[in-house]
């Protein structure tokens, strides 16, 4: 494979989106109470560490061995895969989308690692807007995955503005 800036650009992207998270788990793992709340940002950011054996919110988690490793380790392995092919093969994305689709693989691969590694993925960031108003508990790499999907639909609302104009 021939390195240009462009794949320069996806591989680093996808690399720093690791590095991030899995340092930000270790510290957590190492320093941080399982369940306890530290405020980052009054009760506002807070840091709560828990173990997740599912995916997003811990859907998943309740489902037999197989079907878990199916779904959590195999299926999102190939997913990541045919996402990283399309995006060296469509040479029509912009800046902007490379980085989306590389924030995403990056963060996908991070959870499938803790998933295959640890059996689990720890999660330690909580937002709480209202008593009723909250996010559940993530990471860094769901951070990257949902920022990514963001800038997507932006990017996508933005070309087809550019289209109808």
């Amino acid at each position: 494979m021939k390195f240009t800036k462009r794949s320069i650009f996806i591989f680093t992207t996808i690399i720093f989106t690791i590095i991030a998270d899995q340092a930000s788990k270790y510290v957590v793992v190492k320093h941080v109470k399982m369940g306890s709340f530290t405020p980052i940002i009054g009760d506002f950011f807070q840091l709560l560490h828990v173990k997740n054996q599912g995916a997003f919110l811990g859907m998943g988690s309740d489902l037999n061995e197989t079907f878990r490793v199916l779904l959590l380790l195999i299926l999102p392995v190939v997913v990541l895969g045919f996402v990283l092919r399309h995006i060296f093969k469509d040479k029509t994305l912009d800046n902007w989308s490379l980085f989306a689709f590389a924030s995403i693989i990056g963060g996908g691969i991070a959870n499938v690692y803790d998933r295959y590694a640890y059996g689990e993925v720890t999660d330690f960031l909580f937002m709480k807007l209202t008593d009723t108003i909250r996010t559940g508990v993530f990471n860094l790499a769901d951070l990257s995955v949902s920022t990514g999907m963001i800038i997507l639909v932006i990017m996508m609302f933005k070309s087809k503005n550019k289209a109808s104009a």
